[in-house]
């Protein structure tokens, strides 16, 4: 049953790196201290901040994005999720009006107006005073339609610099301040070239929740933004999206197949709510990690997520024993769907440095890592060749963020499932390489607003089991 009245916030900024994510991990530490039931959504297609969302708040964490999925979608999946909850918080991307252009589409303000949600806007004090309110003035004429509901200072060097501040908000804009944090002598979350330094790998996980529910306590107004939480009215828009996940709104009647999930530090980038919609298809979900075991579980197909293989690629290297059965289970057949990391992993091998690190060999692809992004953006593909998982001329939308890319490539004998109409892809605006029933791609699909991702999946591995060699 869907909850289309719960109370909620979004919480924003002015531009990345500005403080929201410290502000909505302590307020949603401090909320789950305080007694209360809180759902978190992270705006985008962004798995880090959204893992440690999940963490904070004690439960899983869903990411609403109204490029990758219809709006109709994203409030509904917001109104399923948020069924069992007390208070919902939605951490925002980017600056509140940053999106795909100039009008910013797909922004936070969009998601905000979209789900009538309040927002309090996190700002950067670093060296400035009533510059603040004038930024706030502008977000508040900027769109009057998004209802922002207060201010929280971040980096405040003194006790003067807030008062300044406080005081230009309050004659300015007319804008609570609800809290106020200091220039903190260590961050608690580090981070690295794709942002946060994730929680499979940070070594303090529990100190840094311990660390953010202090700040919340210490520094934030929460009574004062509980009142904003709580001027939240019904979400006129919501639509069940219980079956939104499910193409064709079938489950299937056979016992359920298992699908085998690569899931630890080197393999992360999953969402939740694909997850979700493999198990509501009747599939049995088993973890595997290539970084400890020797061999694949009884399965009848694999998903390899995105991740990190570059952090951990002398241990993925070095389990030759795993390597091999894998491409021995693919050779004879078993269905695998991979994305960005799991695609680097079925390579011939990961260039770093002066060193080549073997990988399990189902692609000749040979990859590089760089410095800088080679690709980070939304995708728009168009399935052109036929493939295990999707039916020809499909369109679905995804996005793509990735430092690796292609050395050496040898195309002869395969295909490519996807042409790309938005995006880079693995070569020449291609993706979705494809061997066997294996395909591999660097854009990352969700199954909310890709629900033939799920279908597809469950219906290879349904064959696979009954029929074994594809």
């Amino acid at each position: 049953m869907s909850n289309t009245a719960i109370p909620r916030i979004v919480v924003s900024g002015l531009r990345g790196g500005g403080g929201k994510t410290v502000l909505s991990l302590s307020l949603v530490a401090l909320l789950k201290n305080r007694g209360y039931n809180v759902i978190t959504f992270k705006k985008g297609p962004d798995y880090i901040d959204a893992g440690w969302l999940a963490k904070a708040s004690g439960s899983p964490c869903y990411n609403l994005d109204t490029f990758m999925m219809t709006p109709e979608q994203a409030a509904g999946s917001f109104s399923d999720h948020s069924e069992n909850a007390q208070i919902a918080v939605i951490e925002g991307n980017r600056g509140l009006f940053d999106g795909v252009d100039h009008k910013g589409t797909y922004s936070t303000a969009e998601l905000a107006k979209l789900l009538d949600a309040p927002v309090i806007i996190a700002v950067d004090c670093t060296k400035t005073t009533n510059t603040i309110a004038a930024l706030v003035l502008g977000c508040q004429m900027m769109d009057p339609d998004v209802r922002i509901g207060g201010v929280v200072l971040n980096r405040v060097a003194t006790k003067r610099q807030e008062s300044v501040i406080r005081e230009a908000i309050a004659e300015r804009c007319g804008l609570p301040v609800l809290g106020a944090i200091p220039r903190l002598k260590k961050d608690p979350f580090p981070e690295r070239h794709m942002g946060l330094t994730p929680f499979q790998e940070h070594a303090e996980i529990e100190g840094s929740i311990a660390t953010v529910t202090e700040i919340g306590a210490e520094y934030l107004d929460l009574d004062g933004i509980m009142k904003v939480i709580e001027s939240t009215g019904e979400l006129k828009k919501a639509v069940s999206c219980q079956l939104s996940a499910v193409s064709n709104g079938q489950r299937p009647l056979d016992d359920g197949p298992r699908i085998g999930v690569i899931r630890d530090s080197a393999f992360q980038f999953y969402y939740q709510e694909n997850f979700d919609a493999l198990e509501k298809r009747g599939a049995v979900l088993v973890e595997v990690s290539p970084l400890k075991e020797k061999s694949l579980p009884n399965i009848d197909a694999l998903y390899i997520g995105g991740g990190f293989p570059e952090t951990h690629a002398i241990a993925l290297a070095g389990n030759t024993a795993f390597k091999d059965f894998l491409l021995e289970a693919i050779e004879n057949g078993l269905p695998v769907y991979a994305e960005c990391g799991g695609l680097m992993y079925l390579g011939r091998s990961l260039v770093m440095g002066d060193r080549a690190y073997p990988m399990v060999g189902a692609f000749p692809i040979v990859f590089g890592l760089q410095k800088r992004p080679l690709a980070h953006g939304y995708t728009i593909v168009e399935v052109v060749t036929r493939n295990p998982f999707f039916q020809q001329k499909t369109v679905m939308k995804g996005h793509e963020f990735h430092y690796s890319n292609v050395l050496e490539i040898e195309e002869d004998g395969f295909d490519f499932a996807f042409n790309m109409k938005r995006g880079k892809g693995i070569v020449d605006n291609k993706d979705g390489i494809c061997y066997k029933n294996v395909l591999a791609s660097y854009t990352h699909l969700h199954a909310v607003g890709a629900p033939e991702w799920a279908d597809g999946m469950v219906r290879c591995a349904l064959r696979h089991k009954h029929e074994g060699i594809m």
